[in-house]
């Protein structure tokens, strides 16, 4: 895989790049009259090394991302507009901001970038052919897309939080051209591959979020693999139910107890399940909470977080880990008082010693939310999804395009 390294080794002044990043960030829309806000832009500030690089070495940079599910369509809900600007206050330059894709509006800004400019196109998602599963109605977008302003010299792929889906900024379009990895896939390849060939033990791994179906596959993968595998979330509770526990109101998988039983028998020394848990009536901050045991939840109650016996278990286990991988909040820690298991665990992978990732997505926006310091670990992936279907072992695409 040829990176942006070996691109600017050749030299890109005057060069146009189309660069596909991720800028998938969320948005706070309730205040309708200041418009969409961003509230975490820790994809906009990981996507800054490859564009200043491209800049700043003189290139004209055409950026391509995505934005939320418009499903094919133009809606204002899901612009990217936003984005360009907080992009620009990060940059401390103007970035153009087309209205379309692949209308007038974008082959004309890019026709005119001079060297060392950004234009970033409106979502591409608003193009319906961008996701779809029809070969020829991608190729037909990537052509456009390609020629955009007369062409481009190359193509950067830099959005690893896309690079597991067969779309055609993903793979289409690399195919039409010179093609490298930005400086964040490089270094998301290389923390993914520590994590899957010679690691460091003792190799321990933190999974949480609300559905066990969501992580089978990583599970299945990992078991084998691993020293322990720590369980919290709302996913716990199918666990803590197949062990027989009843887990009142929570949150449960039916059709995946028997499968949770099934780990736990086959590997009854490499799981660690919670001990108690915070619960309460409901799900809002102003609902009374209460610790209980795992054995004791009330069959009115919903368990919310993972309860402080839970954390100094999770820690001490943590304590002596080399490398650590982390997926999943332990709570609900957008509710402060259900926030504190996701904090203290956080903080204990924090700690680790080794090798300490924390892989995309809700964990992510929690060590961001919750004010933690991002340097403490060795390294925050933009990308849930494609870390997870990295580790199960799956053939990511947007890798392999950039590979071929």
């Amino acid at each position: 895989m040829l990176t942006l390294d070996d691109l600017l080794a050749g030299g890109v002044t005057g060069k146009k790049v189309f660069l596909r990043c991720d800028l998938n960030v969320p948005l706070d829309r309730s205040d309708t009259a200041a418009g969409p806000v961003i509230t975490d832009d820790g994809r906009i500030q990981a996507s800054l090394p490859t564009i200043k690089a491209l800049l700043d070495g003189g290139a004209k940079v055409v950026a391509c991302a995505h934005l939320g599910r418009p499903k094919g369509e133009a809606n204002p809900d899901y612009s990217l507009a936003p984005v360009a600007v907080r992009l620009g206050e990060l940059l401390g330059t103007s970035v153009a901001m087309a209205t379309d894709v692949v209308g007038e509006s974008a082959d004309t800004l890019a026709g005119k970038l001079a060297d060392g400019e950004i234009l970033l196109l409106e979502n591409i998602r608003y193009e319906a052919a961008e996701t779809s599963k029809d070969d020829a109605e991608r190729a037909a977008l990537a052509d456009k897309l390609v020629a955009l302003g007369g062409g481009f010299d190359a193509y950067v792929g830099d959005g690893f939080g896309a690079v597991h889906r067969k779309h055609t900024s993903v793979v289409d379009v690399p195919a039409r051209l010179p093609h490298y990895a930005g400086t964040l896939v490089a270094a998301e390849v290389a923390v993914l591959k520590k994590l899957t060939t010679d690691t460091a033990r003792p190799y321990i791994v933190v999974l949480g979020g609300s559905k066990v179906s969501d992580k089978l596959g990583v599970i299945e993968a990992l078991v084998p693999k691993v020293d322990k595998l720590l369980i919290g979330g709302g996913m716990c509770f199918t666990f803590l139910k197949a062990q027989g526990h009843e887990i009142g109101k929570s949150l449960l998988q039916d059709d995946q107890v028997e499968v949770c039983a099934a780990f736990l028998r086959d590997h009854p020394d490499t799981f660690v399940l919670p001990t108690d848990v915070v619960v309460a009536a409901e799900f809002s901050a102003d609902s009374p909470a209460t610790t209980v045991g795992v054995d004791a939840i009330p069959a009115d109650q919903i368990g919310l977080d993972i309860g402080p016996d839970s954390v100094a278990l999770f820690a001490s286990v943590l304590a002596d880990a080399q490398t650590v991988f982390w997926n999943g909040p332990m709570g609900v820690f957008e509710l402060a008082p259900f926030a504190n298991g996701t904090r203290e665990v956080a903080q204990a992978v924090a700690a680790v010693h080794g090798t300490s990732v924390v892989g995309g997505g809700d964990s992510a926006a929690a060590v961001r939310a919750l004010g933690l310091d991002e340097s403490t670990f060795s390294h925050i992936s933009t990308g849930g999804g494609a870390s997870l279907e990295y580790l199960e072992g799956k053939q990511l695409p947007g890798l392999l395009a950039l590979e071929a």
